[in-house]
């Protein structure tokens, strides 16, 4: 049913082979860059038709954890060969969006000889080819985006040194075969009718269904499929009519499929639509958070611009909830140690002992003018205090006079009678 597909594919993938140079394999050099692969998976690839230097093809799976490596069999369809667990990724579900978003990539990426870094810090590595056609057409950025050894990631898809060895020994055999550059299939999720439904409800998911078609043309052909974008969109195994091309921006052109993809991708269509349906009044597992677009992806940069820098920050970074609240995930404070953190350690200690002494300086001036003021008043109350105990004795001398004074003035009744007495007295001679 597929056989014309599967011829046109080969075709590009014969293409796709034109030599790859002994010049482009130069920097592979070093035991852990040239160790050989493990002999039973050299066994396995002898059962299952792969030729050791064949074409591969990497998948990685977010949620699952998991980097699978496919390889071409003598028949040109690709089988899977191994499947590692990632040691560590850093983000959530979703896309990256911009530098410093610590998001690892989702998305169709290829990766050519000259990506690969023997001489990693990370023991072994390759870029991942970020950003794509697609990330480009959507502004994004960011760059330094690998599968790497050193089990650490702030950003990159991280393996343990013995995986990343045998990782990077299937891309070595492939180009020293011919194959210049292969494909790498970041989802973050296998694309199953029940994690489909799990997720329906994502701010990712129309992002997400759009790389389910690619997902499904891998799973109908068993052939990686030929990639590329217009209108800002992903398109899968297009063939443009007549010298059109494709522009990322641009409006897609004319263009179409072969007849037997496009039958059995509407059957599997059909098919996958029937079983989402079917989880419709089902309880599922809880999704696993995701990124909640470029809001949040600039609140994360931002985090990682202040860490970088060897500030106090939340030792994880922040994180943005469906309603838009902010939240961290640790209240605990602190920084990188690296030399920008402890530079920044020693400025913040600097700061800290400078503004302790500006403090007291302030305090000790504060309280001298308090003491000052306290002094003026006392001295105000003291003098007011003297000037009354001064004015005393005064009021307590005329006080006597001045009360016969008002007793001799007393007039009615009593005083009649003190006047009518007196009278008596000097008629009397009294």
């Amino acid at each position: 049913m597929l056989s014309k597909f599967t011829r046109i594919g080969l075709l590009a993938a014969t293409v796709a082979l034109a030599g790859c140079t002994e010049s482009a394999l130069e920097s592979a050099v070093g035991a852990k860059a040239s160790k050989q692969l493990p002999e039973r998976i050299v066994t396995q690839m002898k059962a299952k038709g792969m030729p050791k230097s064949s074409p591969v093809m990497a998948r990685v799976f977010k949620e699952e954890g998991k980097l699978e490596i496919w390889k071409q069999k003598s028949n040109g369809r690709y089988d899977l060969i191994a499947s590692y667990d990632i040691c560590k990724w850093s983000g959530q579900l979703g896309p990256k969006f911009i530098e410093g978003d610590r998001q690892a990539p989702e998305g169709f990426y290829t990766v050519g000889p000259g990506q690969l870094n023997p001489r990693s810090s990370y023991h072994l590595a390759f870029n991942m080819g970020y950003p794509n056609a697609y990330d480009r057409a959507h502004g994004r950025t960011g760059s330094n985006l690998m599968v790497h050894g050193g089990c650490s990631s702030s950003g990159c898809y991280s393996m343990t040194d013995a995986q990343v060895e045998e990782i990077y020994a299937f891309a070595r055999d492939a180009f020293a075969g011919g194959q210049r550059e292969f494909q790498i299939q970041a989802f973050p999720f296998r694309m199953t009718p029940e994690n489909m439904a799990r997720y329906r409800n994502d701010p990712n998911y129309a992002f997400w269904s759009m790389l389910k078609e690619g997902y499904d043309h891998f799973e109908i052909t068993k052939v990686p499929p030929k990639v590329d974008v217009c209108e800002k969109r992903y398109v899968f195994n297009q063939v443009p009519e007549g010298s059109a091309t494709f522009s990322p921006t641009g409006k897609c052109p004319p263009m179409s499929q072969p007849e037997t993809l496009i039958s059995a991708y509407q059957s599997q269509k059909t098919s996958f639509d029937a079983a989402i349906a079917t989880y419709s009044d089902k309880t599922l597992p809880a999704p696993r958070d995701s990124i909640a677009g470029i809001a949040e992806a600039k609140l994360v940069a931002d985090w990682t611009k202040r860490r970088s820098r060897g500030e106090r920050v939340p030792l994880e970074p922040p994180a943005m909830l469906g309603d838009g609240a902010i939240v961290a995930s640790t209240e605990r404070m602190g920084r990188i140690d690296s030399p920008a953190g402890r530079r920044q350690a020693a400025l913040d200690a600097a700061a800290a002992e400078k503004k302790r002494l500006e403090e007291e300086k302030a305090a000790a001036a504060a309280q001298a003018r308090a003491e000052k003021e306290a002094a003026r008043i006392a001295a105000a109350q003291a003098k007011e205090q003297a000037e009354q105990a001064a004015a005393a004795p005064v009021a307590a001398a005329t006080a006597p006079a001045v009360a016969v004074e008002e007793s001799n003035a007393g007039g009615g009744l009593f005083g009649a009678v003190r006047k009518r007495a007196g009278a008596i007295g000097n008629l009397f001679g009294g």
